[in-house]
């Protein structure tokens, strides 16, 4: 643990600089005196390494030494050569960039590791795509990536899922996300955090004027608060239905984000018993394509609302058919 511990050391000091004693045993979860402890063995063992006390003081590499050593363990090396998502490479433009990266680590990596590096690489697959998922507009991530880089404002045209047309937004970026392979734009818009499809903006142009991001916020911290907005939104319409058995497993997939608790099921009965919430009444129509394998047991206007849709479809069908060619 301890030679983890001083090659983490080295590694952090050559990555950031000077970095707070405080600082370094938060992340590796000890003392500030056991770090002092490490910093005079890394020393004794040849490695240029001093360390500043006071207020602006810290611990620090001699300016232009650095080091090769990896320092790799087994489990660390497989994890490398587990790709996060099929196609977020892609989409960044940095396919063939990991690609070589990846050949790098490998041709550094330890002899005895490589096997197993190589090997999991081919056993493991993770795709982040969700099912049944149909075609999505092209999305240019190569603008939104330069305008994320680039520390200005950034001025959207953007079109929500309700409005009949785009609507133009200037915006402070924190950076973009990838989201179960659908990608967002994180900003803030007139100070408060916001939430950006990438396949919604319709125009993205860098303004003059410099990006005014909140002070100690980092894009982490904003879509923590947007996530937890999105998933714990409370419904307007509570709903009780009932779903048959055979549907359940199916139902509760493609209905996860709308569900109110687990589901009543003593494992007797054809029907299971589920909760739901919805923001507003017309949502409640995603039930439809269940057709009589959901019943809606309350309350009285969802039901109304269902009714209604069916006897619309039951309409435009009932008529005569469409003259054919």
């Amino acid at each position: 643990m301890k030679s983890d511990r001083l090659l983490s050391i080295l590694l952090l000091l050559q990555t950031r600089g000077r970095v707070p004693a405080h600082e370094l045993a938060e992340r590796l979860e000890v003392s500030v005196r056991t770090i002092y402890r490490d910093v005079e063995a890394l020393s004794a063992s040849g490695v240029p390494v001093y360390a500043e006390r006071g207020r602006h003081g810290g611990i620090e590499l001699l300016a232009g030494f650095r080091t090769d050593v990896t320092g790799l363990t087994a489990d660390e090396s497989r994890a490398l050569f587990i790709l996060a998502a099929e196609g977020t490479h892609a989409a960044l433009g940095l396919d063939a960039a990991l690609g070589s990266a990846l050949r790098k680590v490998m041709a550094a990596l330890p002899e005895p590791h490589r096997p197993a590096a190589e090997l999991i690489s081919r056993r493991i697959l993770v795709d982040a795509e969700r099912w049944l998922r149909g075609p999505r507009p092209a999305v240019d991530i190569a603008a939104l990536q330069e305008a994320v880089f680039a520390d200005r404002r950034l001025r959207l045209r953007y079109r929500h899922g309700d409005a009949p047309g785009p609507r133009t937004y200037t915006v402070d970026p924190y950076g973009l996300v990838s989201k179960a392979g659908v990608w967002y734009l994180v900003a803030d818009r007139d100070g408060v955090p916001r939430l950006f499809r990438a396949d919604r903006i319709r125009s993205a142009t860098l303004t003059e004027e410099p990006v005014e991001r909140r002070s100690g916020v980092e894009l982490a911290d904003v879509w923590a608060v947007l996530k937890r907005q999105v998933e714990e939104r409370p419904g307007g319409i509570e709903v009780t239905a009932r779903v048959r058995r055979a549907r359940v497993d199916l139902f509760l997939r493609l209905n996860a984000a709308a569900l109110a608790g687990p589901p009543d099921d003593d494992g007797a009965d054809e029907w299971v018993t589920v909760r739901l919430a919805y923001g507003v009444l017309g949502e409640t129509r995603t039930l439809l394509p269940f057709a009589d394998h959901v019943e809606v047991l309350s309350p009285p206007e969802v039901r109304d609302e269902l009714a209604r849709a069916a006897a619309a479809v039951t309409e435009l069908y009932a008529g005569n058919a469409p003259a054919r060619r």
